[in-house]
């Protein structure tokens, strides 16, 4: 069963699955609407400004293909990623996106160690800015949480399925919005120890919210996983002071300036490495950059002057950390994203820097063996 090592931490690199089409997106967005149709409408916002993001070897690939799964897990596997978390949309028995991690599921292939992050916010139009545009809410019960458990028992079951501490690890992405987090946990706990299941090692990833600092155990948690980037120490914003104002209204600035938001990536990862470690158990995670500007006409939040040797100096310091303080089944570092492409935020190669962060994900593995 996949498992970490003391000498050699597991990567895990999240993957979004919406790069194939489903009816609620056909119905919201536009007929045949993925992921890439916000990827190829991009364009440089100020002189170069990295975009479009435009996919390199894979393409403008279709997770519905097994070739398609099989080679990002091929590429993954090549530059030392132990497995694949991919999101999970559960809207009260529900499915959205469901297609390729089952078909993975079912068909036995790639033979790649995976595991699910239930990404359990409400739908809107956020994407584009219009938040309270309402398109699949979230509603909890006692029902729900059973029926939603139900239906991950069979990947809790795979052998590929990634294991914490020898046991199944599933995330829910915000832990606070739950009415009941302990009931829901409870019942979770309860039914894959009836079904056969045995344990399992619930997390949470810890994001700008309520639930941030807190200790996961309080609300029958086992761990808490970094979110990255961590939206609490961007540092300070640019071109935000009278004289930028100014030059932007002489056109001196581009005008993108004032109509986004600008923050350096070495300034946040120095923020992220300078913060205390909390005392309750704790997974880091990295990513490579961010620049949402793909979906957001303004308003989008902009990582400039991100690099590989910069995202290897992060990630090399959260290997660092992981192998002094977390004990041997413990040994995992997330990595935010795998194809986050709509946020400028990707391992997978684009035709700007081709391999240029794997290569650094891989050098920062082989760092401190």
């Amino acid at each position: 069963m996949p498992a970490s090592s003391p000498d050699e931490p597991l990567a895990i690199a999240i993957v979004l699955p919406q790069f194939h089409p489903i009816p609620e997106n056909d119905a919201w967005w536009g007929k045949g609407f993925t992921e890439w149709r916000n990827v190829a409408k991009a364009r440089p916002l100020y002189k170069g400004h990295h975009q479009p993001h435009l996919p390199g070897e894979l393409g403008f690939y279709d997770l519905r293909l097994p070739e398609a799964r099989a080679a990002q897990a091929a590429l993954a596997r090549q530059y030392g990623i132990g497995g694949f978390c991919y999101y999970h949309y559960w809207f009260n028995g529900h499915r959205l996106l469901e297609r390729p991690v089952e078909e993975i599921r079912a068909s036995g292939e790639p033979d790649f160690p995976y595991c699910l992050a239930w990404a359990n916010e409400n739908w809107s139009r956020a994407w584009n800015g219009s938040e309270r545009e309402m398109l699949m809410e979230q509603r909890y019960s006692d029902e729900d949480d059973e029926a939603h458990i139900r239906t991950l028992l069979p990947h809790f079951r795979d052998p590929r399925y990634i294991r914490i501490d020898g046991k199944p690890l599933f995330i829910v992405y915000k832990v606070d919005h739950l009415p009941d987090p302990r009931r829901t946990l409870d019942t979770w706990r309860r039914i894959a120890r009836e079904e056969g299941v045995g344990e399992l090692t619930l997390a949470q990833f810890e994001w700008s919210g309520t639930g941030s600092g807190a200790d996961p155990r309080e609300v029958g948690l086992d761990l808490s996983i970094e979110f990255a980037p961590d939206w609490r120490r961007l540092g300070g914003r640019h071109f935000t002071g009278w004289k930028s104002r100014l030059l932007m209204t002489l056109g001196l600035l581009p005008k993108a300036y004032g109509e986004h938001n600008f923050f350096d990536y070495e300034r946040m990862v120095d923020g992220v490495l300078a913060k205390p470690a909390p005392r309750y158990p704790f997974l880091r995670c990295v990513s490579p950059g961010f620049d949402n500007s793909a979906r957001r006409a303004s308003g989008a939040t902009i990582l400039m002057n991100n690099t590989p040797a910069r995202y290897r100096r992060w990630l090399e310091a959260a290997l660092a950390w992981t192998r002094q303080h977390q004990p041997p089944k413990r040994q995992v570092v997330f990595i935010n994203a795998w194809n986050e492409w709509a946020e400028g935020n990707h391992l997978e190669p684009d035709t700007r820097n081709g391999h240029a962060y794997l290569e650094a994900t891989r050098d920062a593995l082989r760092q401190g063996r």
